[in-house]
């Protein structure tokens, strides 16, 4: 079974040979037929306007940080959690934010519990992982599908 992350995987690797041309780095042109009418070589690199490099995974990670905003995780978190904790706490005569009280008392226990929530958005495949900046993963199927063309 194919799941959602691998399939949106390919479709970039797809937009990422779309967006490309192939590169003869020996020869230092372009080979668009797939080999290099000098050198013969088919050991090709691809090329954008942002540079030359082999593969894709780094064109994909421009794209993806070129037209998409990242997630703030900790303000994302910070909603999840108050969607399930709403309340506010008396303390004294004050009246306190249950979120606040929790961040602010235990930041150790706090980054731990964010960390697990992300780890949790990751393995259900609602968020994912580029250059070390989040993106909701339903973002990345929405900007596929008007960029790439089938």
């Amino acid at each position: 079974m194919q799941t959602e992350k691998n399939e949106i995987m390919i479709k970039l690797e797809k937009l990422a040979y779309q967006k490309s041309k192939p590169f003869c780095y020996h020869c230092y042109k372009p080979a668009l037929s797939g080999t290099c009418k000098s050198c013969g070589t088919d050991d090709l690199m691809r090329a954008t306007e942002g540079g030359v490099e082999f593969g894709t995974f780094w064109i994909i990670e421009d794209l993806i940080e070129e037209h998409l905003t990242p997630v703030n995780v900790e303000e994302e978190f910070e909603e999840s959690v108050r969607q399930c904790y709403d309340e506010t706490i008396t303390v004294l005569w004050m009246q306190l934010d249950a979120v606040t009280v929790a961040k602010e008392s235990d930041p150790i226990s706090w980054r731990i519990a964010m960390d697990e929530w992300l780890d949790q958005e990751m393995s259900e495949e609602q968020i994912m992982e580029f250059n070390s900046k989040y993106y909701r993963t339903s973002d990345i199927d929405s900007f596929l599908d008007q960029e790439l063309i089938e």
